[in-house]
């Protein structure tokens, strides 16, 4: 299968020690449900760990979730780990309880795009489709 046509693949991870994971089971849930691989890393992962599991499994997406409030350190540092693997094409994006004043420090430093809860998955759906299919 060609790169064109191959579906989406996504790695959902919970950086750091959050160990609430629902609403990135909901995301994961309706990304395989529109067509995409996911891949789901479980909980408490280092920055290292996630950009590790990305390359390994060839991601085209990281979705990163947070609800401990750290966020502004984590994100950033999974786009550097990213980096630093030799994978700064993987598009990051994140999601949880975050407040849209710290939206614009994480699209700074790399976070493609932030959804935060209400989000109908709809909508996220469509932003990895134009994004991946973009680059594709």
């Amino acid at each position: 299968m060609s790169a064109i046509s191959r579906p989406i693949r996504v790695l959902i991870a919970k950086p750091g020690l959050d160990g609430h994971d629902r609403g990135a089971l909901v995301v994961a849930r309706a990304l395989r449900d529109a067509g995409m691989e996911v891949i789901y890393t479980g909980l408490r992962q280092s920055p290292a760990q996630i950009a590790q599991a990305a390359v390994q499994e060839d991601v085209d997406v990281v979705g990163l979730s947070s609800l401990s409030g750290a966020h502004r350190t984590l994100f950033p540092a999974v786009v550097e780990a990213l980096r630093a693997a030799g994978a700064p094409e993987v598009l990051v994006i994140g999601g949880g309880v975050i407040p849209a004043e710290d939206i614009p420090a994480l699209r700074s430093a790399g976070i493609a795009a932030v959804f935060t809860p209400g989000t109908p998955t709809a909508e996220i759906v469509a932003f990895l489709s134009g994004e991946v299919g973009a680059k594709r």
